[in-house]
């Protein structure tokens, strides 16, 4: 280091940033309860907090349950990849319409199937503004990479009744890069295992830039089975479905 300048701090990694806006989320959340706590009985049932930077049209009861945070508005790195049609998509392809993207395990039998919903709810919500949506997840399954892996969990989980539904995968160099340039850690045991990876729903608008990030939740049953109650699969629908109105503009 030259002399007389001072230590400059390091850039934060995208991984580090998701976990300080995962923080930062909560922090929201513990407020909200602190809120509530204060206001005492009799006082009415308390409003959620609305975290800064959220649109105003996005509930606030919507924002507190999928732990929406706004995050710093760069452009949504670029990938192309092969979808469950085997078709080639790159993300550059949906400009002008709001992108909701994930990463999915193409094996899975915990969160995923329930994100699946999810997506499935959000876009019968959208009805007819579903038409400037698009759905990407991007596979984390090393062991099940192929367009037929894709295609499978497409069909079992009713996607494919979602008309800009894209799975998409590719050679597993391509793949890592893909989740290098977003932050998410894969851990992938072994092709019969459930793949464990960074789960979060990022929200891209049309300008390809992305807006806000989510954070789905799951419960397990004694037997270690993944779930989350009806109401609130039915709830992330609509949440989704609004985040991306917002990022669309009401018209």
């Amino acid at each position: 280091m030259p002399p007389g300048t001072s230590p400059q701090a390091p850039t934060p990694r995208r991984s580090e940033l998701r976990v300080l806006v995962a923080v930062l989320a909560g922090v929201v959340l513990a407020a909200g309860g602190l809120a509530f706590a204060l206001a005492g009985p009799g006082t009415g049932q308390a409003q959620p907090v609305r975290p800064a930077g959220v649109a105003s049209d996005v509930p606030a009861s919507l924002a507190a349950l999928m732990q929406l945070s706004p995050v710093p508005s760069h452009a949504a790195p670029g990938f192309t990849l092969t979808d469950q049609d085997g078709r080639t998509v790159s993300l550059s392809d949906f400009a002008g319409r709001a992108v909701v993207l994930e990463f999915m395990d193409s094996h899975c039998t915990d969160i995923c199937p329930i994100i699946s919903q999810e997506f499935v709810d959000a876009y019968h919500d959208l009805g007819p503004r579903a038409a400037d949506v698009v759905f990407v997840a991007v596979n984390v399954n090393p062991f099940h990479a192929g367009v037929a892996d894709v295609a499978a969990f497409t069909h079992e989980h009713r996607l494919d009744t979602v008309p800009s539904w894209h799975f998409v995968t590719g050679p597993i160099d391509r793949l890592q890069e893909v989740w290098d340039r977003y932050g998410v850690t894969v851990d992938a045991p072994g092709p019969s295992a459930d793949v464990v990876h960074s789960s979060f729903v990022y929200f891209v608008d049309p300008t390809g830039h992305e807006r806000y990030l989510g954070s789905p939740g799951e419960e397990h049953r004694a037997d270690g089975e993944a779930y989350l109650p009806g109401n609130q699969i039915a709830a992330w629908g609509r949440g989704i479905a609004a985040v991306s109105e917002s990022m669309l503009g009401r018209s």
